[in-house]
């Protein structure tokens, strides 16, 4: 009997004891955690929680496991910050969850975002060395970790393109040994579709990505990544319309995400459904300010921004032009920001040169100005040249060869900062406009051969990579500038044949079914100028007719009857 009760004794110390253990081993990761300053508070998106179903198989305590399932699914709709937050409320739920690390850590990398900021790196790599103190449950949540850590360890030495690829090679390695987990499924798809070369036009990555997801969609209706995901692998003109099912649902899967609202206009755009793309994005936008009211801060997310960029462009197409200068007039209006970001000076940028080009509206396009003045242009070099494009379109046009050889010299300087800062995408894109821009002056310059010849090299360049997805279209395509060259010259065959194959890759564009329809008509080929005039005339159908191309093109049509 002593025996037994020295036993016990002994039991409950040891059980004290481990309790001890365990409180300062929470202690100390809890001291941790206020170092790495990971965010946290009450989720500020508008609604009921609606970010779609997740279910994450995991070994964590069963008191956060809906939080880590709403966490999942914050982060699978690129809510990154609000998905932060709901990880941490899981690792003060229970310390030893180690997926709400890799939680962490996955909402300070954005995939088909720009590269993880330094702040955002430091806060990855803290999380990662945090997370590897603790004891791995399983091999399979152990390799999520280092999955994710491939991004953030030695960031200071290794390039990002180098960390993405051994990310992409970890996340295969969980696909293939894990074949049930879904999550391990959707999260390799999205590495493939992040590590994809812009340049690569047989669309590898995406293929083999979409193989995954698609297979998935018929039994995860209710999944917001298999959706998004669908959405960003096919966001491509020879690929759109495989993710039209994707987008017509993504919304209501998630529908309290601002992203969620705004990603169906994608393919939208792609398709040329321009009423689709503008409801999704004015659903966005909506989205967009009201998080920024709940979070109580003073200034606009780039959500909203993003959202109006592409209600511009969509606007536009429709001739529709006051609706879409109401949204121009409103972004002179936006001078506190809550971040400096990418999305945020390529809105600032594109939207008020897509106005005055889409217009025709040279003196506007000569003078724009870059704003607003406080934003750090600096650090966004393609954007910046996006503008000084814009202006030497309209100088050209005025004939204006000074100004517009002024901002050649600009837009040249952009290109060889982006060339120095190793920005080889961002500076492509540049050295795209700079082509085009050269051809512009030769032809206003009257050497017309020379100058069509150029432009053909810009349009072999434009077609060899795609955009990048934070913008719905290029300010204007290489095809049309070359397509309005042969109007130019007389040779409206040519202008014809390469206006229809502008709307091939870019359906439902204004100035090119108004350029084919007259290019045709002039060539005498009756019969197509009439079916272009009709597609014009149900584009437009909502315009404010305050075009002069749509005057022409009445007048024009009505000659055909």
């Amino acid at each position: 009997m002593k025996v037994i009760k020295q036993k016990s004794l002994w039991l409950l110390v040891l059980i004290v004891a481990l309790g001890c253990q365990s409180n300062k081993e929470a202690s100390l990761i809890k001291q941790e955690l206020e170092a790495i300053n990971i965010r946290r508070g009450e989720i500020a998106l508008c609604g009921s929680n609606q970010f779609g179903q997740v279910e994450f198989g995991l070994s964590c305590e069963e008191k956060v496991r809906a939080d880590f399932n709403l966490a999942t699914a914050l982060l699978h709709s690129f809510e990154y910050a609000e998905a932060e937050k709901v990880f941490a409320k899981v690792i003060d739920g229970d310390p030893n969850c180690l997926m709400a690390y890799w939680g962490v850590a996955m909402s300070n990398y954005h995939p088909l975002w720009a590269p993880p900021t330094t702040e955002e790196l430091t806060k990855g790599s803290k999380t990662i060395k945090l997370a590897r103190t603790l004891e791995a449950k399983s091999t399979r949540e152990s390799q999520y970790i280092e999955a994710v850590g491939a991004i953030f360890d030695d960031w200071e030495n290794l390039d990002h393109k180098t960390r993405v690829d051994k990310f992409v090679k970890a996340a295969e390695v969980i696909y293939n040994t894990y074949p049930e987990d879904k999550e391990a499924s959707i999260f390799y798809a999205l590495a493939l579709r992040s590590a994809a070369d812009p340049a690569d036009k047989t669309f590898a990555n995406q293929m083999m990505a979409g193989k995954i997801l698609d297979g998935l969609f018929p039994s995860e209706p209710n999944h917001p990544g298999v959706a998004h995901y669908i959405i960003h692998n096919y966001d491509y003109p020879e690929l759109a319309d495989r993710a039209l099912d994707a987008a017509r649902k993504y919304a209501s899967i998630a529908a309290n995400s601002a992203h969620a609202q705004h990603m169906p206009s994608h393919i939208f755009t792609r398709l040329g459904l321009w009423d689709e793309a503008i409801q999704s994005n004015l659903n966005s936008m909506d989205a967009a300010k009201c998080y920024t009211e709940k979070l109580g801060m003073q200034g606009h997310w780039d959500q909203e921004l993003h959202g109006l960029d592409y209600v511009v462009y969509a606007y536009l197409q429709q001739s529709r032009d006051n609706e879409a200068k109401f949204y121009v007039d409103y972004l002179t209006t936006i001078d506190s920001l809550l971040q400096n970001t990418f999305v945020n000076a390529y809105t600032f940028a594109a939207s008020p040169v897509r106005y005055a080009l889409e217009r025709k509206d040279w003196k506007q396009a000569a003078n724009l100005e870059l704003r607003p003045a406080s934003f750090p242009w600096e650090q966004f070099q393609w954007q910046k040249g996006i503008h000084h494009f814009g202006r030497l379109l309209g100088a050209v046009n005025l004939n204006d060869m000074k100004a517009a050889n002024a901002e050649l010299e600009q837009l040249k300087l952009c290109e060889n900062k982006l060339k120095q800062a190793k920005k080889d995408y961002e500076a492509n894109q540049t050295k795209i406009q700079v082509t085009a821009a050269e051809a512009s002056i030769l032809f206003a310059s009257g050497k017309k051969k020379e100058a069509i010849e150029k432009m053909k090299t810009a349009v072999q360049m434009e077609g060899a990579t795609e955009k990048h997805p934070v913008t719905p279209g290029e300010v204007v395509p290489t095809l049309e500038l070359l397509a309005d060259m042969y109007m130019k010259t007389g040779d409206y065959e040519k202008a014809a044949e390469t206006y229809a194959a502008n709307l091939k890759i870019r359906p439902g564009r204004f100035h090119s079914i108004y350029g084919a329809a007259t290019a045709f008509r002039k060539d005498g080929d009756n019969a197509m100028a009439k079916d272009y005039f009709n597609q014009l005339a149900e584009l437009t159908k909502s315009s404010d007719k305050s075009r002069p191309e749509l005057r022409d093109a009445l007048n024009l049509h009505a000659q055909l009857h």
